[in-house]
């Protein structure tokens, strides 16, 4: 692979698109153990949490006139309860330490996407001259305005009292922002290329990432029914759960819908090994593929235990950064095979 050196400008914006990229990583499964653990409305409140910017660590510590009653109520009306059951006694009495400081680190590790971001967004006006500064300055831009929009959808989320279909397309936006930074930290760096990379190996990782994307919205579903269950039925045996998402359609289908991915992922890898390519990244597909088909296994087949399901939530993330790294590094081999054939064809 061909590399060659970054300097001023493009290394500090390349790097602070890592960065991002890193704590959204992070943040994902921070996020995954938010709702594994139960500790999504952990602060009722927001910016806020419980009223204060350092939330309190024991119920006497709640201020209760620091909180905004008519948001809680409101709330309440959303998710089919009686309003007037609102009270001062109702609300200090679902204060839980646990669930709070859980939610409070999930917000705090938001706080450095937003900085590193808008410092990619200042730096891509700085960017020297060159054909790809203007994409790199989108890149920039189009990032920052996800991230503000699915601020804003946290926000709603638990002022819905986790609504479902805000929890799906949250999600949803940040698998578009893992694309986005993956590609705008490929436009600024060495742009290492797979000579041996053919359209028949691009386009069955092109594949394969479609299917990743649509197989995780469906388990962004699964995964809100099993939030529900986990309300319905809390302290109950996990297993008992599994009988009851089987009989729900989506669920079925995310299920059988895994098996296509590893035939994809497999055919893959096939490919690149009859290519003799040696990449990190075709390992690492298969190896996270195979680790998402085991703990799908237990999922579906044992039980639905909280820590499978965040490591599942983080490993589909990654997977996911993976694959997309991996298409753009053939698309570079493709374009460069081009580009010589281009070369050869003037000079002969």
């Amino acid at each position: 692979m061909e590399k060659t050196q970054l300097t001023g400008v493009n290394r500090w914006y390349r790097q602070t698109l890592s960065a991002v990229l890193f704590f959204l990583l992070l943040l994902v499964l921070v996020g995954a153990i938010v709702r594994a653990s139960g500790a999504g409305l952990g602060c009722p409140d927001w910016p806020r949490c419980w009223g204060s910017l350092i939330p309190p660590w024991k119920v006497e510590q709640v201020d209760l006139d620091r909180l905004d009653f008519e948001k809680f109520r409101l709330k309440a009306e959303r998710l089919g309860r009686d309003p007037a059951e609102v009270t001062r006694e109702s609300v200090l009495a679902s204060f839980n330490p646990v669930h709070t400081w859980t939610e409070f680190i999930n917000r705090l590790v938001s706080i450095p996407i937003g900085i590193f971001s808008l410092a990619s967004v200042v730096l891509s006006f700085f960017l020297p001259k060159a054909r790809d500064r203007w994409q790199l300055r989108l890149v920039a831009v189009l990032a920052l305005v996800i991230i503000l929009v699915n601020a804003w959808m946290g926000r709603e989320i638990v002022y819905s009292g986790l609504k479902p279909g805000i929890i799906t397309t949250h999600l949803a936006l940040a698998m578009v922002l893992i694309g986005l930074l993956v590609y705008g930290r490929w436009l600024a760096t060495e742009r290492p290329s797979v000579p041996q990379a053919t359209r028949g190996l691009f386009w069955t990782v092109a594949l394969l990432l479609v299917l990743v994307v649509a197989e995780g919205i469906m388990g962004a579903q699964v995964r809100e029914m099993t939030d529900e269950l986990a309300k319905a039925h809390a302290g109950s045996d996990r297993a008992g759960w599994i009988a009851k998402i089987e009989k729900t359609g989506i669920y079925l289908v995310h299920r059988s819908f895994s098996w296509s991915i590893a035939l994809v992922a497999g055919w893959a890898f096939w490919q690149a090994h009859r290519l003799q390519i040696r990449d990190w990244r075709v390992v690492s597909v298969i190896a996270l593929v195979v680790a998402m088909m085991v703990m799908g296994i237990i999922l579906g087949h044992v039980a639905i235990f909280p820590w499978i399901q965040v490591l599942h939530v983080g490993g589909a993330a990654l997977l996911l950064t993976v694959i997309c790294e991996w298409l753009l590094v053939l698309s570079s081999g493709l374009t460069a095979q081009r580009d010589l054939l281009a070369q050869e064809s003037s000079s002969g």
